[in-house]
């Protein structure tokens, strides 16, 4: 693992760090943030916008937090349960702030306006909506429990309603648990993470082509990018991943991966530092120059708060 974190260093500009210091203790960032102190949080998504604003979702509420990235404490923005939102997990906002939220079990894509009026309620049946993705003309959403990537056409002020864009029978292997959703700056491709069965080895990375609605199966070679939440930075692919370490327990890790020009090909370059099962990270989301997860706790026998954001560790 030593040797990979080495060629990581190497080979990404983006992340660096000083004496052994987190990249935000450099500039007065903390690099812990308290999501919130109240039992049964679960925070399961994250963004955060070019202005530096943060916001955190709940899985087992369906509350969203917010907060600048300056400061180390969260608050409350929108309530558990409002507009029937008792679960969220993959949180984004588009280029007018609004805050799109995939409502997990709830089968539910929320949209909101920046200052917190919703907008937009879209539902797809049976669905499990987990991860979402916003390009120029569309909100692309993971659906965990039927394998399906569902569309909702973006124009102007109007959310279109939820379609099934690609469903388990497009893709080219059985989709287990698809999760994490992310696309090319230009909007034709997206990367589309399948987490597989929970058997090692089954996990997959799609490319999807979203003009001509296909799907392939990524190349991935040298490690694992079946990820929950998923991060494109021009050729660079992050992915929070987890494996067994062989003694009978459960690792998290960031892995990032090189994409070749037709994102085809990725090869796993580097990894971090990895985090144990009760600290479960779901998902992650640039902040500048260094990159963040969400501590979800979803896997702890005995969930403590605070729950918390922190700095990936060991990518600079």
């Amino acid at each position: 693992m030593s040797s990979l974190i080495a060629a990581a260093t190497a080979a990404l500009s983006l992340l660096t760090v000083a004496a052994g210091h987190p990249v935000g203790a450099l500039d007065g960032r903390p690099d812990t943030y308290v999501v919130s102190r109240e039992e049964g949080v679960l925070p399961e998504g994250i963004t955060v916008t070019a202005e530096g604003v943060m916001y955190v979702s709940s899985a087992a509420t369906g509350a969203v937090y917010r907060g600048d990235v300056r400061r180390s404490e969260l608050r409350p923005f929108l309530p558990a349960g409002s507009d029937g939102r008792t679960s969220a997990a993959g949180i984004h906002t588009d280029r007018r702030g609004r805050l799109y939220i995939a409502g997990w079990d709830t089968g539910t894509l929320f949209v909101y306006a920046p200052d917190g009026v919703l907008l937009a309620r879209r539902t797809a049946p049976a669905a499990a909506l987990n991860d979402l993705v916003v390009t120029d003309d569309a909100v692309y959403v993971t659906d965990s429990a039927t394998g399906t990537v569902w569309r909702a056409a973006v124009d102007g002020s109007r959310i279109g309603d939820l379609t099934p864009w690609l469903t388990a029978h497009d893709f080219p292997t059985t989709p287990g648990f698809l999760n994490g959703i992310v696309s090319t700056p230009d909007g034709r491709l997206a990367l589309v993470a399948d987490q597989g069965t929970g058997v090692p080895g089954s996990e997959r990375l799609y490319r999807v082509d979203l003009r001509r609605r296909t799907a392939t199966v990524v190349d991935v070679r040298g490690g694992q990018l079946g990820a929950d939440g998923l991060l494109l930075h021009g050729d660079r692919l992050y992915g929070v991943v987890n494996f067994p370490d062989g003694r009978g327990n459960w690792l998290f890790a960031v892995n990032v991966a090189v994409l070749d020009p037709g994102g085809r090909v990725a090869r796993v370059i580097g990894q971090s530092r990895t985090a144990p099962l009760a600290q479960s990270p779901t998902t992650l989301a640039r902040d500048a120059d260094r990159l963040l997860w969400v501590n979800s706790q979803l896997n702890a026998a005995v969930p403590t708060p605070p729950f918390t954001v922190t700095e990936v560790p060991g990518l600079g």
